[in-house]
């Protein structure tokens, strides 16, 4: 394998990690902190889901100013934001102090989200894109799958607000990863050609393009369904299922264990079928998968061993639509890869949060509520999928069919 692909993938993935490390280390803690602060499930949720309202809005900033000014610059400002925030999280005196910290650290967390995205398609399109984003995701994996045990073991030792200096440890590690370890991916001629009137007008071209626009809300359900039970799992694996923290961090994190290693065959298979017909097979397992562990639930199979198995399957199959979805999205679109990178990280946040929100009101300590969510984001991403229109012929020559 390509050396330099390898350093890319682990550079960019542990940079991208960090913002989703004080996601998964925090989720073992929030039946606590709102007990310590006496706040409500909706209050302790708040918390999530300002983070997400960060992590979306931001990066219709980050992406444009990673094209004018190239990739290193956003990336260094939002870590340093990311460190101002976790030091807020630490020292909160009450739930709305941590809120509003927590919007700040995802301001900060967002610049990691969209700017690798716009590195790899500076880099690469079609397949070998495929590849690169897919080693990403297994070097970003380390979040989901360590990060809750990470933080159930930080929270034994030190409570819950040790885990934000342990994340501010980690933002202050990616400082100097990024100094030492990245190059500048977009060259200054490029640079020159982008400005504030330029952003507005991709914008505009990509709020114009049908296919664009599909293959972004494909995966934006799809990641969307993470969202639902990131906001939910704790709360239905703890409290109804009585599992420890501990042992939820192990259930987590074997979700996690099978999309990113699943994603890694995306360059292999990609290759050999086409990217489009990849992501359609693999959209349609995702919501068979789903649909069938509604249907067993409504049924009256209320089994914490069920679900952790159609779980695994369904992420399994969701590894290869979104990498998939978001390589064919960005492959025509290589001049505006920042602002377009950005669109698409704002409309996947938008729609997790829209979704989280639509769950919320039906949460009644079961798993239902939660299951029907993901199960309802399958669906849409395998309409999507199905109704994503063709290439214009004028940008046929990238191989993402």
């Amino acid at each position: 394998m390509n050396s330099s692909l390898v350093r890319f993938a682990v550079v960019l993935g542990l940079l991208s990690a960090i913002g989703p490390f004080a996601i998964d280390m925090y989720l073992p803690a929030l039946p606590t902190i709102g007990a310590d602060f006496g706040a409500g499930i909706g209050q302790v949720q708040m918390s999530l889901m300002v983070f997400f309202v960060a992590l979306g809005a931001g990066q219709l900033v980050y992406g444009p100013f990673s094209d004018m000014f190239g990739r290193k610059l956003p990336l260094y400002i939002g870590l340093v934001l990311f460190m101002i925030g976790s030091v807020g999280c630490a020292l909160a005196p009450s739930i709305e102090t941590l809120i509003a910290f927590r919007f700040v650290q995802g301001l900060g967390a967002c610049a990691g989200t969209v700017v690798p995205r716009a590195v790899v398609r500076d880099l690469h399109t079609g397949p070998e894109a495929a590849k690169l984003m897919s080693l990403l995701m297994l070097v970003f994996s380390i979040s989901p799958i360590l990060a809750p045990l990470a933080g159930s073991g930080v929270i034994a030792l030190g409570g819950w607000r040790a885990v934000f200096w342990v994340v501010l440890v980690a933002a202050a590690l990616g400082l100097i990863l990024l100094a030492l370890a990245l190059p500048e991916t977009r060259p200054v001629k490029e640079r020159r050609e982008s400005s504030i009137a330029g952003a507005f007008a991709a914008y505009g071209l990509l709020l114009r393009d049908r296919r664009f626009l599909a293959l972004c809300f494909l995966g934006a359900f799809g990641v969307s369904s993470f969202f639902v039970y990131l906001a939910n799992s704790s709360f239905v694996l703890i409290d109804h299922y009585g599992l420890t923290p501990t042992q939820y961090s192990i259930a987590f994190s074997v979700n996690a264990v099978s999309f990113f290693g699943v994603a890694q065959l995306n360059g292999v298979l990609g290759s050999r079928f086409g990217l489009m017909r990849l992501m359609r097979f693999a959209v349609t397992g995702y919501a068979a998968s789903m649909v069938l562990l509604v249907a067993l639930f409504l049924a009256g199979f209320d089994q914490l061993s069920v679900m952790i198995v159609l779980l695994f399957i369904a992420y399994g199959f969701l590894g290869l639509v979104v990498p998939s979805s978001a390589v064919i999205a960005l492959d025509d679109h290589g001049a505006i890869a920042g602002t377009a990178s950005a669109l698409m990280g704002t409309l996947q946040f938008g729609a997790g949060i829209v979704m989280m929100a639509v769950v919320g009101l039906f949460l009644d300590g079961t798993a239902v509520p939660m299951l029907a969510g993901i199960a309802a984001c399958s669906v849409i991403a395998l309409a999507l999928a199905f109704l994503t229109p063709q290439r214009s012929p004028a940008l046929a020559g990238a191989p993402a069919e």
